[in-house]
């Protein structure tokens, strides 16, 4: 699968929004984030009028990137730290969404979050507790049914993991 594909875009790009809410502190609390709150778009919404959504966003992946970064190598790549080309067009693709990107409207709550994460996973169940290596970065397309299965059984069964990719 090409990640430059549109389907493999929305893909990384839904998956990220997934993990980034689930790790709010109202979630799970692996950062210590309210982006995706009400209250937080309330706080961004007179400073980026006109982008909130876009700012939310933002917001969630550094706090997951800094987490993430605490526990891998310098050098690995991970859902929330990817080769620069992908981060740009991840960018342009949140940009152009709009709403219908932001968990409000797509997963309301906890339990919804967790169950599309699920259904991400397909029949394999993959886990770990911290550092889990998944392969390499340019066939991340290909891995994102074990990255979404990783964070599925970290969530549920209250552990941090930490899938990776390598270069």
């Amino acid at each position: 699968m090409d990640i430059n594909s549109a389907a493999s875009l929305q893909t990384v790009l839904k998956a990220r929004v997934l993990v980034g809410f689930l790790g709010e502190r109202a979630q799970f609390g692996w950062w210590p984030t309210a982006f995706y709150e009400s209250s937080g778009r309330l706080f961004l919404k007179p400073i980026f009028s006109r982008t909130p959504q876009v700012a939310q966003y933002h917001g969630v992946v550094e706090a997951a990137r800094r987490l993430h970064d605490e526990h891998l190598s310098v050098g690995t790549y991970h859902l929330f730290r990817l080769p620069e080309e992908i981060e740009q067009d991840l960018h342009m693709l949140v940009q152009t969404a709009g709403e219908e990107w932001s968990p409000a409207a797509l997963y309301r709550d906890k339990q919804t979050a967790l169950a599309m994460l699920t259904d991400m996973t397909g029949p394999a169940m993959k886990g770990g507790v911290g550092p889990v290596s998944i392969g390499n970065v340019r066939d991340i397309a290909d891995h994102l049914t074990e990255i979404a299965s990783v964070y599925c059984s970290a969530f549920s069964s209250n552990a941090q993991s930490f899938p990776y990719l390598v270069r």
